[in-house]
């Protein structure tokens, strides 16, 4: 596979239709504490609840292969700090040399509790809990027999609060994410038979349980312009967000204790009143994670603004 599928293309198309069809204004419904803006991130999971619907596509050329993932996620408020959160992704894998496979990843279901928000220090903290349904996906792309449980810790923290001297470091925010993830199952034992005796092998493949962490690093260049010095920055820059997102997986046990893989992101969002754009490369930070650079591109749509009276409000007020 020498180039990625048409669906980056079109992908570009809609992030230049939805910039010029966005709304001027901005909303402050969702991810804010005082008067910290925090993006809804590609990579790691954001430390708010709200009521929002992300597409995000990846592409990545490896050199056995080429794969394209086009995910999306829907979050919906059922009080105003509780919500629950769904996750599906369908996968194109193009082994080098083979037929190109199509399907869907396990489903994603989760739940999150955003129980602490402090205006004056920009500070949102969160507890949830994930799980990926095994068998809800397709083989052929690699979705797992076994389902996985994830308990997790989010938070973000602006850094308004800074004295006068540090004034120009205000903009900045961190935003993270970690926790453990268990499989149901130790190991996951597969039948093979060989093509040319017909005798059939036993393969065992053990499943760990992986720590998950993450963190983002955000320089704000709307609190830059509305909150520590207007420096004359136009549309776009004035709601842009530079980003470096750090998405990260710790092996635990079961032969790869302590081996560590993920990606170093950097990338841009950009955000209107209903909705958020976003554009991140996908650097690899060892061999064991990957060899050639991906792209992560995403569209959200801020579903309190575009349907405050129906889709976008919690259930119980």
């Amino acid at each position: 596979m020498n180039k990625p599928p048409a669906a980056l293309p079109s992908c570009c198309a809609v992030f230049v239709l939805f910039f010029l069809l966005s709304m001027p204004v901005l909303s402050w419904g969702h991810g804010v504490a005082g008067k910290r803006f925090f993006p809804a991130t590609l990579a790691v999971d954001d430390p708010f609840i709200s009521d929002e619907l992300s597409i995000v596509e990846n592409y990545v050329k490896e050199p056995d292969q080429g794969t394209n993932q086009v995910s999306l996620a829907y979050s919906k408020r059922i009080t105003e700090n509780f919500g629950l959160e769904f996750g599906a992704a369908h996968l194109t894998v193009t082994p080098n040399g083979e037929k190109t496979q199509n399907g869907f990843a396990n489903i994603e279901l989760g739940a999150k509790y955003q129980f602490f928000t402090n205006d004056p220090h920009e500070t949102i903290l969160s507890i949830g809990l994930g799980a990926e349904i095994g068998s809800t996906g397709s083989s052929s792309v690699g979705a797992d027999s076994f389902s996985t449980i994830s308990p997790g810790f989010f938070f973000g923290k602006g850094f308004g609060d800074l004295p006068e001297p540090a004034k120009y470091l205000r903009p900045f925010a961190i935003t993270g994410a970690f926790g453990p993830g268990f499989p149901t199952r130790s190991n996951t034992v597969t039948s093979i038979v060989d093509p040319d005796t017909g005798a059939i092998f036993q393969d065992t493949v053990q499943n760990p349980a992986l720590f998950n962490w993450g963190f983002t690093v955000q320089y704000s260049l709307q609190y830059l312009q509305s909150y520590v010095k207007d420096v004359g920055l136009g549309a776009p820059l004035n709601r842009t967000i530079l980003v470096v997102e750090f998405p990260l997986q710790t092996c635990m046990n079961r032969g790869c204790g302590g081996q560590t893989t993920g990606y170093v992101n950097p990338g841009v969002i950009w955000f209107g009143k209903s909705i958020e754009l976003g554009l991140e490369a996908q650097i690899p930070i060892n061999s064991q994670t990957g060899n050639h650079v991906g792209v992560l591109f995403m569209v959200h749509f801020f579903l309190d603004d575009l349907f405050p009276n129906s889709l976008g409000r919690p259930i119980f007020k």
